[in-house]
């Protein structure tokens, strides 16, 4: 694919390490879709143990082509070079990173095509020795890139304590598509209740990577106080991950008052189509750069409760979209969902505010135009 064509400003080649469809995910499916037609991107993939396909399965899908890379990590060399020749191939005029491996070999891969790199930075997460040590690295290829993208403010300044200079960053926030919360089936409201052994009145909603940083064990904790105050209160998680056995083992632990109510209910690609029949979205994470679900709940028109961190404050506005609390203190955050619970007017409040905030605000035809000046003025 060359850069010519009707109205082609350029092709962007978007390189990634997919495992699964998550948020950095939706947000270069929705950016590439909201750059068309000017913009053409093409998506590069590692292969992830053959996780990537679902990302690649569904670009293609959307008319984008879709490319599961050869070579990994371990052949660093050769992966460089591979993403490269699809840079040449494509008449790259941009290579966007997502994450720390692509950021790595697409730094040198870039240089070796000669385009521009831009790294996305969705936040660092230090969940692990290994991911702290790449991490690390990152930092260190960030302050070489053509120009570093905060997904939030918050996630901004941290590159730029990181080394990163302020004339090659940008606050691009995340974004999301308001219009599939629209028109809700409303049989996800008896499927969301049906999660429980028995149904509850009023339904919390989470979701997220089933990891330490996003402090699932917390809001454990904070749905232990709930409950014990409203036993018809019930708690869902959507998202898997490498601490469901811990979690799991840590409800056990509560008895069956919270096993009948707080619900651990596995990756599904369909969450969206819940969020609207839940009461109310809660966030526990102890770091973020601008989550995801948080604009999806909005947009869905829930109040959201969240751990202050991160990128998290520049988008709920506290007692106004939702309330926001002090990250690790169960105590606050069930006491802030108690309130929110309490009172279905002000809960509806909230939900309508939220919306109109992500649609002012949030949209991806917002975010693409930031997009596209960036892209203008590094070509």
């Amino acid at each position: 694919m060359g850069k010519g064509g009707a109205g082609v400003r350029g092709n962007v080649v978007h390189l990634m390490a997919s495992p699964f469809v998550g948020g950095p995910e939706r947000q270069a499916l929705g950016l590439a879709r909201a750059l068309l037609p000017e913009w053409r991107t093409v998506f590069l993939s590692f292969r992830e143990r053959g996780l990537s396909e679902a990302l690649l399965r569904q670009a293609r899908a959307d008319g984008f082509e879709a490319v599961a890379l050869e070579h990994n990590a371990g052949r660093f060399w050769r992966a460089a070079d591979e993403v490269a020749a699809h840079c040449r191939r494509t008449g790259a005029s941009v290579l966007l990173t997502s994450g720390y491996k692509p950021d790595v070999i697409g730094w040198l891969a870039a240089r070796r095509a000669k385009v521009p790199a831009v790294a996305v930075a969705h936040g660092w997460t230090a969940a692990t020795l290994k991911v702290r040590l790449y991490e690390l690295l990152d930092r260190q290829v960030m302050r070489r890139m053509a120009a570093v993208v905060g997904v939030s403010a918050a996630q901004a300044e941290r590159c730029r304590v990181a080394g990163v200079s302020p004339q090659r960053l940008a606050v691009i926030r995340n974004a999301v598509d308001p219009t599939p919360f629209d028109d809700p089936d409303p049989s996800y409201r008896a499927r969301l209740r049906a999660l429980f052994p028995t149904p509850p009145a009023k339904v919390v909603v989470s979701a997220g990577r089933l990891s330490p940083e996003k402090g699932f064990d917390v809001l454990i904790d904070a749905a232990a106080r709930v409950v014990a105050s409203d036993p018809d209160v019930g708690f869902v998680v959507f998202g898997d991950g490498p601490l469901r056995a811990e979690l799991t083992a840590r409800l056990e632990t509560r008895g069956t008052g919270l096993l009948t109510r707080f619900v651990l209910a596995g990756f599904r690609t369909d969450v969206a189509r819940y969020l609207p029949h839940a009461d109310a979205a809660v966030l526990s994470s102890h770091t973020e750069g601008l989550p995801v679900v948080v604009l999806e709940a909005m947009a869905a028109r829930l109040p959201v409760v969240a751990t202050a961190v991160g990128g998290t404050p520049e988008v709920v506005i506290d007692g106004v979209t939702g309330f926001l609390v002090p990250p690790a203190d169960p105590a606050a955050l069930a006491g802030r969902v108690r309130e929110v619970l309490a009172d279905e007017t002000r809960r509806r409040e909230m939900g309508r505010a939220g919306r109109l905030r992500v649609d002012k605000e949030f949209t991806f035809a917002r975010q693409a135009e930031q997009y596209r000046r960036l892209f203008e003025r590094l070509t």
